[in-house]
């Protein structure tokens, strides 16, 4: 998820024109306007708003609260994006714009942050909490373990996750900020996190959702997992370290991972995916809410890689069952699209296509309970019983492969390419959307100078972009009650006041989002790109 923050008002008369009325479309920004912008609204984010380096969420502006994808105490930053290694990617995205040296040092802080938060065995957890391990072991006993909703916060195993993209993205971001200078220090954290994924990955290819193994830990977490597309964030990763550093080790990790897909993908009459499978393959059940089913995104996702792969290799058995997926979910999508788009059921059925629907009862983690059945009345309101699958489009993708002659398809592939190649000037305008319910992603302007105008207009006299926080959670106040608490949970985001889940607000408090800040910093920086 993504979300918005980043202004500063007093800057030019021209910027403050655009903001409103019909001089805004005739009047451009002035470029140290602009400059002058990002250079205040970066300074309030480095000076006043990091910790040691690294960020969380969103905060109240006077930092009594603030927040990850849970509560977080003063002393914690995240991993997961949008968070640290997202700060430290547009860090390196402004440097590249403006050229001006406090980004390259702010890009430094931020690695500061996530080498010291790296795990031992070179992979990151959610969260880093700079007070020790006492204090992040009192965090998962309170506010992690009285989330219902966040399973992953119920216990802390002490290793590191390939969950919801945050290792990928910091160590993305390492190579990033190493490749920038060859600056030597940053080699020694770099090799480690190439290390964890390789050292990680199972002999068929897959990857476990966590890594070492935790005797303790959930069954779920060793299991293969495409949930997150945790497989094709890693291939990426490892596609980035062979075509910038020549690191031939990594070809057959490459291989195996992208074979894993076939050796998964299950038989007719339902050739499709589960979120994670075991290590015999089948597929299986991962939280309390992800029973044992096919899941239709993940089957949707991992047909667009395998459409990928046979581009980074030219190897038609990368297309052969392509097909069939795509029958498949022609076969089991709603009678009728839903009004807000949605084409498919999320899980399926194993053995009778039937979809499978998910529902919780109770008021808290203590007194409730997650269970699937036929019924479509009262799912979830926090995981969507439904998904968008464009199935035409990707049977137009798959025809036009199919038309390509290996060679051709696989021209500008670079595991195949003789030479480096150089990684992307800008990384923190893709999509950054995980699970910020504070970040919603604003709709592309149609005239670039007047957003810009807007995002100048905003920047307040201290700093930084107002956001009005969409998402609020309840302040930990100890184990819920056994008995529920009267009323209806079976579709909110959160229990009762004992439930520490974040959950959407209307109107909620003005805060600062880092997602803001992101967002309005990658849009000033496409707007000086476009004046070079």
């Amino acid at each position: 998820m993504s979300g918005p923050l980043t202004r500063r008002a007093a800057l030019l008369a021209g910027a403050a024109a655009l903001a409103g009325g019909p001089a805004a479309a005739q009047t451009a920004p002035a470029r140290e306007a602009v400059l002058q912008a990002m250079r205040r609204a970066t300074r309030f984010m480095t000076d006043k708003v990091a910790y040691n380096g690294g960020y969380v969420w969103s905060y109240l502006p006077d930092f009594s609260r603030r927040w990850g994808e849970l509560e977080a105490k003063p002393t914690m930053v995240w991993v997961q994006p949008p968070g640290t290694a997202t700060m430290g990617h547009l860090y390196l995205d402004a440097f590249h714009a403006t050229g001006e040296d406090p980004y390259y040092a702010a890009a430094e802080q931020v690695a500061g942050a996530l080498i010291y938060g790296q795990h031992a065995s070179g992979g990151w957890n959610y969260l880093i909490d700079f007070g020790g391990e006492g204090s992040i072991r009192d965090w998962y006993e309170t506010y992690g373990q009285n989330a219902w909703r966040m399973e992953e916060f119920h216990h802390y195993l002490g290793n590191a996750t390939f969950d919801d993209a945050g290792t990928s993205e910091a160590m993305q971001f390492l190579l990033r900020l190493y490749l920038e200078k060859r600056d030597p220090k940053y080699r020694p954290a770099l090799e480690r996190a190439i290390d964890f994924v390789l050292e990680s990955q199972y002999p068929v290819g897959g990857w476990p959702q966590r890594h070492p193994h935790a005797d303790d830990g959930p069954a779920y977490a060793r299991y293969i997992t495409f949930n997150d597309d945790v497989a094709g964030e890693n291939i990426k990763f490892l596609v980035m370290v062979y075509q910038t550093l020549g690191d031939a080790r990594v070809l057959d990790a490459i291989r195996r991972a992208m074979t894993s897909f076939l050796v998964t993908q299950q038989g007719q009459p339902q050739p499709g995916w589960a979120l994670q499978h075991d290590l015999d393959l089948k597929p299986a059940a991962a939280r309390s809410y992800e029973p044992l089913a096919l899941a239709t995104h993940t089957t949707a996702t991992n047909l667009a890689q395998l459409m990928s792969f046979y581009e980074l290799t030219g190897e038609t058995k990368f297309l052969a069952r392509v097909g069939e997926g795509l029958d498949w979910l022609d076969k089991v999508k709603l009678a009728k699209a839903r009004p807000d788009g949605r084409t498919h059921p999320t899980f399926i059925e194993i053995g009778t296509d039937r979809p499978l629907y998910v529902h919780r009862t109770g008021s808290n983690v203590v007194n409730g309970r997650y269970f699937a059945d036929h019924s479509d009345e009262k799912t979830l309101g926090h995981y969507s019983a439904y998904r968008k699958i464009d199935v035409a489009a990707m049977r137009r993708r798959l025809e036009r492969l199919k038309a390509t002659p290996p060679a051709e398809a696989s021209r500008n592939s670079p595991l195949l390419s003789k030479t480096p190649i150089v990684l992307p000037r800008f990384f923190a305008n893709q999509d950054i959307s995980t699970s910020d319910l504070n970040a919603v992603r604003a709709p592309p302007a149609e005239n670039k100078g007047e957003a810009v105008g807007k995002i100048l207009s905003e920047l307040n006299a201290e700093g930084w972009w107002p956001s009005r926080l969409a998402a609020m959670s309840n302040p930990y106040r100890g184990p819920g009650p056994k008995t529920p608490t009267p009323g209806d949970y079976a579709s909110t985001h959160v229990g009762d006041a004992w439930d520490t889940s974040p959950y959407p607000v209307r109107d909620g408090p003005v805060g600062v989002s880092i997602a803001h800040y992101i967002e309005n910093m990658s849009t000033l920086i496409g707007w000086l790109e476009q004046g070079r």
